[in-house]
């Protein structure tokens, strides 16, 4: 390739800045950075996935998820990002995790499922002609390992958490969890935790209609959505274990 001109480093996918950077993948994070918040932590009893659901018209059913997805029967994914991008991983995290079942007689390992999500982006990040996925998906679920979180970024970089939040309030969210977080958490207890979490970052009170959020029980291994009745007794509680934490 000829001599690129000063500061028309970030016009191509495929060129590298003088100091090693790819301009187009870092500005692919903005949009996750702007993102509504989403949260995902596993524990002794399971996985949680959490996030915050803004509705953009009064018509709209917010009895639909937007943010969650269900990948297979045990784990689940929670994005933030371009929605139309995450919809094309969520598609093909989907077709990998019912090849492995049709391959090998038996569930993904939800480690597997983040690391070919990642291998999907990584090649959006060096041909002519595309640009990354803007988006970054968290995976959860239990398998034979127990309990796993999984992040998949723009970069296709993938890494594994115990807890984890990313969009607009993850570094509001990034310090509450480190500081709280434990391992031996019942699956209430992470419920509690993530809905701390979205309460410092939602604007306004903190209602069942401004969240989302889905489990995956580690005696079911089943995913399943919670209904807003639900997570209304959840947000009963909130005050006390905001009182129990807060003390610490």
């Amino acid at each position: 390739m000829g001599f690129v001109p000063p500061g028309a480093y970030d016009r191509a996918i495929t060129v590298f800045s003088p100091d090693g950077r790819i301009f187009q993948v870092e500005y692919a994070f903005e949009p996750v950075r702007k993102g509504t918040t989403a949260i995902g932590i596993a524990c002794s009893g399971g996985v949680v996935l959490a996030v915050e659901e803004k509705p953009f018209s009064i018509l709209q059913d917010t009895n639909v998820a937007q943010k969650l997805f269900q990948i297979d029967e045990h784990v689940g994914a929670a994005v933030a990002g371009l929605m139309g991008d995450a919809r094309v991983l969520v598609d093909q995290a989907r077709i990998y995790a019912q090849s492995n079942r049709l391959t090998y007689d038996e569930p993904i390992d939800v480690e597997i499922l983040g690391k070919r999500v990642g291998d999907i982006a990584q090649l959006y990040t060096q041909h002519a002609g595309v640009r990354p996925f803007g988006a970054s998906i968290i995976f959860a679920g239990v398998d034979k390992t127990g309990s796993r979180v999984f992040l998949s970024e723009p970069s296709g970089a993938y890494w594994g958490f115990k807890a984890v939040a990313i969009g607009a309030g993850a570094d509001t969210v990034r310090p509450i969890l480190e500081k709280t977080y434990k391992e031996n958490m019942s699956l209430d207890e992470a419920i509690m935790l993530s809905l701390y979490c979205l309460s410092k970052v939602i604007e306004g009170k903190i209602e069942s209609s401004k969240v989302k959020i889905a489990v995956v029980p580690a005696d079911t291994k089943k995913f399943r959505l919670l209904r807003w009745e639900e997570i209304e007794k959840y947000l009963k509680q909130l005050d006390a274990f905001k009182d129990k934490v807060e003390k610490k």
